[in-house]
């Protein structure tokens, strides 16, 4: 029984810690949403932005149309 209470105890830890790497996770996607669209406002070309973030165009493109950012 002793072993496993060890494991529930591991796998109990185990999803706390991812839980906590997917926040960091969501965090970091959107601190690079906010990049892009401030970059894309300063006025940085999209293919420009694909290339710094490695991004697909249409996944650049669905993060400034979120974000209400529309081409001129």
């Amino acid at each position: 029984m002793h072993v496993f209470r060890m494991a529930q105890a591991t796998a109990a830890a185990s999803a706390e810690r991812a839980a906590q790497d997917r926040e960091k996770v969501t965090e970091a996607r959107d601190q690079l949403a906010a990049a892009i669209v401030e970059a894309a406002r300063d006025g940085m070309r999209q293919i420009d932005i694909v290339r710094v973030t490695g991004y697909t165009r249409e996944r650049v493109r669905q993060i400034l149309r979120a974000h209400g950012v529309t081409p001129d």
